[in-house]
């Protein structure tokens, strides 16, 4: 029987570092996603957001349902910071994650040398 192509959700079953970024996409653990990301405790996931005018609590529920596991939020809000909306930020820290925005080159950078250190990091990445 011939199975047409199967789209599947954009997930990386664990942490690692961001390799490179740009080009609208990332580079990671030997594999290239076009796209924003999150990186969480459960994995790397593609994550739908282009912009900073989208992000708002329902783009960060991902974020939310793993929050016993994430200390430190970083941002990347793209080529230019973004502050976040009110009630994004009072959401995050009502279940104890500190959010740190700021372009996505600094995000990358500052993820991965949290996550060599073993922190408990997450990051929202926006695409550049």
């Amino acid at each position: 029987m011939a199975r047409g192509i199967e789209i599947r959700e954009a997930h990386f079953p664990g942490r690692a570092p961001i390799d490179t970024y740009g080009n609208g996409g990332f580079r990671f653990a030997d594999m290239s996603h076009r796209g924003s990301l999150l990186c969480l405790p459960s994995g790397i996931h593609g994550w739908d957001v282009t912009s900073p005018q989208e992000m708002a609590v329902e783009t960060f529920e991902r974020v939310l349902a793993e929050a016993d596991g994430i200390e430190v939020l970083l941002v990347g809000t793209g080529l230019d910071l973004s502050l976040l909306p009110r009630p994004l930020k009072e959401a995050l820290k009502e279940r104890g994650i500190v959010a740190d925005p700021m372009n996505t080159g600094a995000a990358v950078r500052t993820y991965n040398i949290l996550l060599e250190e073993s922190r408990a990091v997450a990051a929202a990445l926006i695409a550049v």
